[in-house]
């Protein structure tokens, strides 16, 4: 099968992919593609085939699988995202324990205080203009997984250039990553023997299965890693590509204004139609897997198309239109199967907290950019602007 070469025209497709994702779609559901950084993958492109292929036991997340002799293992890699049962349902029945939805419930008052607060320094700027990636949608899920955690003092600033280096490199290396690595072996080390708390990773720390099993020290930092840049980097944009979508279709924001009981549905249709994950994270064919007409060969990389999946038109009907009243249909922004976001009841909340509380504040906001001059971060990790200029 030839290769379909994304990598030609990279800054259009990350600008703007459903156009390619849509002729994709029309010639099958999955293809051979060269990505915009330059690697090989089978690419699954509809909706019914990705839900399929993210429950697939013969698609591995662990890519130790088919590693070649002589591979370094960073300890950030010991999380569940990159393993396989038996090992992944141990790793998130100890995470799952303590990451509970009563424990988000109580976040509540503690988001809309910190959204707030960010609000109201963002509408004290002389001129009017800010950087709602800047003021709004980074430093509230950055702040909210920090206390979370138990990592107040975290150097934010610091931290977000090496997390946005992890999910969306410029470079092919481990860079970030060790970094990243390296601080949070100290702050395990403090948790554990100096500092330990009532926080999630202290719990963490302690948490133990019935027989006694407990995570490793590699396992805390490989879910310390996770919880820490997955736990604020899909939320960072989804904050952002609401804003920017909602400026962009004018009708519906009129209309989430004037109802904002739809909050929670404008949520899920923004999940839907310009989610924060453009692709699931890579998975290895165990054996030969035939989707639709493409037979994808064992060994092979393979990653799920999020973002085409939901503009598939076969499961929803003119999928291009963004409608906040759209009826409920499921989406797979958060994934499908015994990878689905364990951190998605907090994504729902810190979302709807911040664009209600934003819209409620600033009844005249709108873009300070041309959209075309906005820069897409790239990769097809995530889906996001580095900045979104707004003014009211």
């Amino acid at each position: 099968m030839p290769v379909i070469d994304l990598s030609e025209h990279a800054e259009q497709f990350n600008a703007d992919p459903y156009p390619v994702y849509a002729k994709l779609r029309a010639a099958g559901p999955a293809h051979l593609v060269r990505t915009p950084a330059g690697g090989d993958v089978w690419l699954i492109v509809g909706h019914e085939e990705a839900r399929s292929a993210l429950g697939d036991p013969r698609l591995s997340k662990d890519w130790r699988a088919i590693a070649e002799e002589g591979y370094v293992e960073l300890p950030v890699s010991a999380n569940m995202l990159e393993t396989d049962p038996p090992q992944h349902t141990r790793l998130r029945k100890l995470v799952a324990r303590e990451f509970t939805p009563r424990r988000i419930e109580a976040l509540r008052p503690r988001v809309q205080e910190i959204t707030d607060q960010l609000v109201t320094t963002m509408l004290a700027a002389p001129d009017r203009t800010a950087d709602l990636v800047d003021s709004l949608a980074f430093p509230l899920p950055m702040t909210v997984i920090c206390e979370l955690l138990g990592v107040p003092d975290l150097d934010q600033e610091a931290f977000r250039v090496l997390s946005n280096e992890a999910v969306a490199p410029t470079v092919n290396d481990n860079t970030a990553v060790r970094e990243i690595g390296k601080y949070l072996v100290g702050l395990i080390e403090d948790k554990r023997c100096t500092r330990p708390a009532d926080d999630l990773l202290s719990a963490l720390i302690r948490a133990r299965h019935d027989d006694g099993d407990q995570l490793s020290q590699d396992e805390l930092i490989g879910m310390a890693f996770l919880l820490l840049v997955a736990g604020h980097e899909t939320t960072v944009n989804l904050i952002s590509n609401g804003v920017r979508v909602l400026l962009g279709h004018p009708d519906q924001l009129a209309a989430l204004r004037a109802d904002f009981t739809l909050i929670d549905a404008a949520i899920e249709e923004l999940l839907r139609y310009e989610g924060p994950v453009g692709t699931a994270t890579y998975r290895f064919a165990r054996e030969p897997v035939l989707v639709g007409d493409a037979l994808i060969p064992a060994g092979a990389p393979v990653l799920v198309a999020l973002a085409s999946a939901g503009r598939d038109p076969d499961r929803y009907p003119d999928p291009d239109r963004f409608d906040i009243r759209r009826p409920p249909q499921g989406h797979l922004a958060f994934g499908h199967g015994i990878h689905f976001c364990l951190g998605a009841p907090l994504a729902r909340l810190e979302g709807a907290t911040a664009l209600r509380t934003l819209l409620e504040r600033t009844p005249d906001l709108q873009l300070a950019a041309e959209p075309a001059q906005l820069e897409w971060l790239p990769g097809m990790l995530i889906r996001g602007v580095r900045h979104l200029p707004v003014r009211w």
